[in-house]
């Protein structure tokens, strides 16, 4: 029955500052993982160079959605440009199975994560460690 309903997938984009953020609401799975892709590009088409990608409300996030992640840090690498992942602190509820996706495949540590917005996008803040 999932495959029949509406895809569970919501992305929503703006600007804070010198940053264009993709907020992503949903699950980020085979289905789902093409629209966030489309966006990424769709922003660096567009010239934005800095992108946070607010993953705090994704609930489920399987290895296509990692797939995602991993193509939109060498996007970015190869013009010059910054990521940052917003993944809640450990203890929060929403959000923390992306960060435990990401820690169990060993790819954490190739990400700048922040705890909210605030933080990644202020120029000067140190990312979380991995």
């Amino acid at each position: 029955m999932k495959g029949l309903g509406r895809v569970a997938l919501k992305v929503s984009e703006h600007e804070q500052g010198n940053w264009a953020v993709l907020q992503v609401c949903g699950e980020m799975d085979l289905v789902t993982a093409p629209a966030v892709r489309q966006h990424v590009h769709e922003a660096v088409a567009e010239g934005r160079r800095s992108l946070v990608l607010d993953l705090a409300e994704v609930r489920f996030c399987d290895s296509s959605g990692v797939g995602v992640l991993i193509a939109a840090r060498r996007l970015l690498r190869s013009c010059q440009g910054r990521l940052r992942l917003i993944l809640p602190a450990q203890g929060a509820v929403e959000g923390s199975h992306v960060n435990r996706v990401l820690a169990a495949l060993g790819v954490r540590r190739l990400f700048e994560v922040y705890p909210d917005l605030a933080s990644a996008t202020e120029e000067g803040a140190d990312p979380l460690s991995a």
